[in-house]
């Protein structure tokens, strides 16, 4: 995810450290604001056949600077404290770009989601909520879906809570919509990232309708960014996942495939490596997947004018620098995928007034305010001559400082 020899966590604190310089924060402001509250690492004996399996898992608490924490929790077999440290810390930043009342924190449990029964995957959540749910609640700390949960997960998690604290639906948020989740929030990162694509378009004079996209991840954000991009007016002409991509110039029918699972079978006029699509000719790219995609092996090979990141951290530090000396323009992931946590909000509020929402105001709700903060970070990048991830960190950083100093925290 990172350069050779940077952590993942001291790869957001280099930025956490530029934009206070920018600033003019004390040293101890800055310091203070790259420190995580609270670090919580259990153990979870999972029984797999005739023996016990003992997996680690994670709840960091980056921020409660700005409100109660959030974050989500991820399964992945490379999940560690690192890692989760930095995806904390960057919701702290994403929560305050986007002017929600939210702190930042992060969970995982380092298992293959893939090789789970679906009774093994329940066992670890229910655990993983028992183990924590001193520090959980919300108004404490509210997780949400990540890479290898999903709504399904939310609802045993909510369950296993409510067992224990009572009836509160507010403590967690990417629920299915049956089980007091929000219509709209499952698509709302995907949403937001297409959104986001259109309004970076516009502002330097490119034409949404016809503009050419490559997406590279057909998960939840890539699939509903596609589907959304084609519905502003763009065209989708390559998609990826792990089997591989499929690319059709004259554009995709994203509606087409979008209850495929996998894009394996899909008929295309061409198929490409999964990597390919990164490559591919367009306007607007969008890593949609994993992190650290887009690095000094293939950065010159990138043929895109926009980059708009889908994915948490998809492009390494030295790619970055060279894209944008090529004059790429690049929209950071705080920014750009912020939209799920918009949604979150939405939802978490809803759940609170005990009052829901009809989908149209949701979605018109969420376009509104990704247009906002982004028209933010633009002017921002303007003022201080600096570039769309910088302008995003002097925003954020400025919001939680003010906070720290308001609350009397650094006193």
């Amino acid at each position: 995810m990172t350069d050779s020899g940077t952590s993942a966590f001291a790869e957001v604190n280099q930025k956490i450290a530029q934009a206070g310089e920018i600033l003019n924060l004390k040293s101890g402001v800055i310091s203070a604001l790259s420190s995580c509250e609270r670090e919580v690492v259990i153990s979870i004996p999972l029984r797999r056949g005739d023996d016990v399996e003992v997996l680690t898992g994670y709840r960091v608490q980056h921020s409660s600077a700005r409100g109660p924490r959030k974050g989500g929790i991820r399964f992945h077999q490379d999940v560690d404290l690192d890692e989760v440290r930095a995806l904390a810390s960057l919701m702290t930043w994403k929560t305050a770009l986007i002017d929600v009342p939210f702190g930042g924190a992060k969970g995982g449990v380092a298992v293959d989601a893939s090789k789970l029964s679906p009774i093994e995957k329940e066992e670890i959540i229910r655990r993983w909520t028992r183990s924590l749910v001193h520090v959980l609640g919300h108004h404490r700390d509210i997780p949400a879906p990540d890479m290898g949960t999903d709504a399904q997960s939310m609802a045993w998690l909510m369950d296993e809570f409510h067992r224990l604290e009572g009836f509160q639906p507010a403590c967690v948020t990417g629920k299915p919509v049956e089980l007091f989740g929000a219509p709209g929030r499952e698509e709302a990162t995907g949403r937001g990232v297409a959104q986001i694509a259109a309004a970076t378009l516009l502002k330097h004079d490119v034409k949404v309708e016809g503009a050419t996209v490559a997406i590279q991840g057909f998960g939840n954000v890539g699939r509903y960014a596609a589907l959304v991009c084609q519905g502003l007016g763009m065209k989708v002409i390559a998609i990826s996942d792990v089997s591989g991509g499929i690319v059709d110039r004259k554009g995709i029918d994203v509606q087409a495939i979008f209850m495929h699972k996998s894009l394996e079978h899909v008929e295309a006029d061409e198929r490409i490596g999964a990597g390919e699509v990164l490559e591919i000719k367009c306007d607007v790219l969008i890593p949609a997947a994993l992190g650290g995609v887009i690095n000094e092996s293939n950065s010159s090979r990138i043929n895109a004018d926009f980059i708009i990141e889908g994915a948490n951290q998809p492009i390494t530090i030295a790619a970055d620098r060279e894209l944008r000396a090529q004059g790429v323009v690049i929209v950071p992931d705080i920014l750009a995928n912020s939209g799920g946590v918009m949604g979150s909000y939405f939802e978490w509020t809803q759940n609170i007034q005990e009052f829901s929402w009809p989908i149209e105001k949701f979605r018109s709700e969420l376009d509104s305010r990704m247009e906002k903060a982004f028209n933010n970070v633009h002017e921002t990048s303007k003022k201080y001559s600096v570039d769309l991830r910088t302008a995003a960190f002097i925003v954020s950083v400025e919001r939680v400082a003010k906070a720290f100093d308001l609350r009397g925290s650094l006193v």
